[in-house]
């Protein structure tokens, strides 16, 4: 919680909850061809329970909504998720599935290659629906992914709408989604591929960046963000448009960067912090992620997103 007010944010995520199967090598194999690698984990993940985990641990009152598996792993993700803060009361387990697993494979420049297998993920329903309206009065803000069905997402986009509830919507993994869904969004972040399945341009600069934010906002999106990395992120809103530059830090991997973004920009904004000072802590949350190995794990705490704020 942020010690200069009393008030700590109330946010709901709406996602996956997936176990990370994380290898490291120095480059990916040709087809036909095995490498040796340099190491091995098995780490808690999903972007729902990423961003769930990223938002309490900068001080939120955090309800994450969701379905685990009836497997070895669905007890470890449960476990980790209550560690971390997260009030798990509306995850529920699914019988006869797996639970998400996500294969992660690092390169020596620390890129990642990711292969989903959302497993119970894919069985969200009306009932997660119903869950999330249930917890939705009072809440700041609603974060929402693609890991799961998108209607039903879109179904709780509505719902918080309706409410007055913030919706923020990371479109990863990326896919094309009706143009009419846009207008429940009150802000979409996707990075620069993303961007790209989303609008259909090559996202490969500032100029570029602020033409795809365009489009989202002509769609009726409220505030469109595009993440660029080492770029910095590009803004468009109501209130104008900009671009901010990253944090320069030393990145070990670039698992979960957007989802440390996503949960750290909705701590902020219901806070009552501005937009462009809103996104400079949720860069500074995200280039924090890449620090670190990992996914939930590499999620910053408060002292360290104010240390980086103000060290650049």
């Amino acid at each position: 919680m942020n010690p200069a007010t009393a008030f700590r944010p109330r946010i709901v995520s709406l996602g996956s909850i997936n176990m990370d199967l994380v290898a490291v090598a120095p480059a990916l194999p040709k087809p036909g061809e095995t490498v040796m690698g340099d190491g091995f984990a098995t780490l808690p993940g999903g972007k729902g329970a990423n961003q769930a985990v990223a938002a309490a641990r900068l001080g939120a009152d955090v309800r994450m909504v969701g379905r685990v598996g009836n497997d070895m792993f669905s007890p470890l993700l449960i476990a980790n998720l209550e560690a971390n803060g997260v009030d798990v009361s509306d995850v529920m387990t699914t019988l006869g599935s797996s639970s998400g697993i996500a294969v992660i494979l690092l390169d020596n420049e620390r890129q990642n290659y990711i292969v989903g297998i959302y497993g119970a993920n894919m069985a969200c329903d009306a009932v997660q629906v119903e869950a999330t309206s249930r917890v939705l009065d009072g809440a700041d803000a609603l974060l929402l992914q693609m890991e799961i069905p998108f209607d039903v997402s879109l179904a709780a986009a509505q719902i918080a709408q309706r409410m007055g509830v913030r919706v923020i919507f990371d479109p990863a993994p990326p896919s094309a989604i009706p143009f009419s869904s846009y207008e429940f969004f009150d802000i979409v972040a996707p990075n620069q591929s993303e961007a790209e399945v989303l609008t259909g341009v090559v996202v490969d600069g500032i100029d570029s960046a602020h033409e795809a934010a365009r489009i989202l906002r002509s769609r009726g999106v409220r505030t469109a963000l595009i993440k660029m990395g080492e770029q910095g992120v590009v803004y468009s809103s109501e209130e104008g448009s900009g671009h901010l530059p990253a944090f320069q830090v030393e990145a070990l991997d670039t698992v979960a960067a957007g989802d440390g973004f996503a949960g750290a920009l909705a701590v902020a904004l219901a806070e009552g912090q501005p937009l462009e000072r809103a996104l400079r802590f949720a860069s500074a949350a995200g280039a924090l992620v890449v620090t670190k190995r990992g996914a939930r794990d590499a999620m910053p705490d408060r002292v360290e997103v104010e240390r980086l704020l103000h060290s650049q």
